[in-house]
């Protein structure tokens, strides 16, 4: 019978890597828009254009720490576990979780990736 341990590790891995991916394409996204709302100034476009690319913008930001603060509490989760299962460390679901956890980590928080 399978170890339904395996399966948690598996679940949690993946959400900590979607959240990682998730969290650098809000991040490009804002840059890009950024960019976009600053060559509209430069162009002195309408007025009313710049302030709707700024709203966007705007919502493109604060995208990213809710992604941030979601990110935060899988990783946490998924340390715990690994953590705790220390004796599955030969296996190869745990040994990709420990990869997940040390790719997730430059995505932290500074504060929070000091904490772990």
């Amino acid at each position: 019978m399978a170890d339904p341990r395996v399966k948690v590790i598996k679940i949690k891995t993946g959400v900590v890597k979607r959240l990682t991916k998730e969290k650098v394409v809000y991040e490009q996204e804002a840059e890009k828009q950024k960019e976009r709302v600053q060559k509209l100034k430069e162009e002195e476009k309408d007025e009313h254009i710049i302030r709707k690319q700024e709203e966007v913008l705007q919502e493109s930001m604060m995208m990213v720490p809710d992604c941030q603060r979601r990110l935060w509490k899988a990783y946490e989760e998924l340390k715990g576990i690994i953590d705790n299962e220390s004796d599955m460390a030969e296996n190869e679901d745990y040994m990709a979780a420990v990869k997940a956890l040390e790719d997730a980590k430059p995505q932290l928080p500074t504060i929070m990736a000091n904490m772990s």
